[in-house]
């Protein structure tokens, strides 16, 4: 068992899948059989469930133009899976495609291709157009910019390509589901909890994910809703891109300005961490503040164990329900259009028997 996953080797998928081919897309029966191709189009395909050079190409991409972070090039794959991850900078972006690849790697007739951001909504545009052109039967992704990145996963979804959307929508309904925890509904748990915590008075900071991404936007909408019912709450929002790095900058900006807070809400619990670094530096003791993030990571149990954190919502990388979803299309079932992994304030009264996400 990894993680607790199990590495014993799972039932093969069924074969019904769709045709690569751009154009048709259509279904059709993979028989293991050279002569067979797609009732469709025609094509033919290799035993191995390739279309004629496919695999040489995949291989070659992935070595030289996709910014490939981890690829299992199998030559025998009869499917290819493409991930066009934001940035894996980001702990729990890269948590989330670990989790993803090792459920893939268990089933050897699936190439896992991943590729990397870097935290540009340019890149990774081009990284979904790149694997498109792979002809890949499982788009993944998690948008960094929900306006920029509609058109290109519209068009791809528009021409066959099931369209797997974790954590992050776009601004249409082309995608095949789309899986993520309730972020309205988190965000507004926390500020309710916040509000009590301050008897309804003080400076709340709010530290931003990445603002374009549409989880930054439905927990910072949904956190201002409840705290506008409270006219003694003040709230002061800084962007720090879920990233520790970012978010330590931005409070020690605010620090270095003069402002001053009695809590910080931040979207993201390595941006907490981030946060206590700066206040760390600027000799600030963070237990009379009301601090309270999302995610539950190792660290996080810690911080609360140490009342350095009064509070964090577990907030799932969504690997396992994105590995169920994707396995359930390649075999050619039904998928729910929205999953929705459950979360749990994790306070002191339960950091011991709550387990972090990673």
């Amino acid at each position: 068992m990894v993680h607790g996953v199990s590495t014993c080797s799972p039932a093969p998928l069924r074969n019904p899948s769709w045709c690569s081919t751009g154009p048709c897309r259509a279904r059709y029966p993979r028989d293991g059989i050279s002569t067979q191709g797609c009732a469709s189009c025609r094509r033919q395909y290799y035993p191995d469930g390739d279309s004629v050079g496919l695999s040489t190409l995949l291989v070659f991409l992935s070595l030289c133009l996709l910014p490939v972070w981890s690829a299992v090039a199998d030559p025998g794959a009869r499917f290819v899976v493409g991930f066009a991850q934001d940035n894996l900078d980001n702990d729990w972006r890269l948590a989330q495609v670990d989790g993803l690849k090792r459920r893939m790697a268990a089933y050897p007739e699936i190439e896992f291709l991943v590729t990397d951001g870097r935290g540009s909504t340019a890149q990774q545009i081009k990284d979904i157009e790149d694997l498109i052109s792979l002809d890949v039967d499982v788009l993944v992704t998690s948008p960094r910019d929900s306006r920029a990145m509609t058109p290109v996963l519209s068009r791809a979804f528009q021409r066959g390509t099931p369209v797997v959307l974790l954590t992050r929508r776009i601004q249409t309904d082309d995608y095949t589901t789309f899986i993520g925890a309730d972020d309205r509904a988190i965000a507004s748990d926390a500020a309710e909890y916040m509000v009590g915590k301050m008897n309804g008075t003080g400076t709340i900071l709010m530290l931003q994910g990445v603002p374009t991404a549409t989880t930054a936007i439905d927990r910072t909408e949904a956190f201002l809703d409840v705290t506008a019912d409270y006219p003694d709450i003040r709230v002061i929002t800084k962007v720090g891109n879920y990233l520790r790095a970012d978010a330590a900058v931005a409070v020690e900006e605010l620090l270095f300005q003069g402002w001053r807070f009695d809590a910080i809400f931040a979207q993201s619990d390595s941006m907490v961490l981030g946060a206590l670094l700066a206040l760390e530096k600027a000799a600030i003791d963070p237990e009379p503040l009301v601090i309270v993030g999302m995610d539950y990571i190792s660290e996080t149990r810690e911080a609360i164990r140490a009342g350095k954190q009064d509070a964090s919502f577990v907030y799932p990388t969504s690997s396992e329900s994105a590995a169920r979803a994707i396995l359930a299309i390649l075999e050619g079932r039904e998928v729910p259009r929205r999953i929705t992994p459950p979360s749990i304030m994790v306070t002191r009264d339960n950091v011991d028997t709550v387990e972090p996400i990673f």
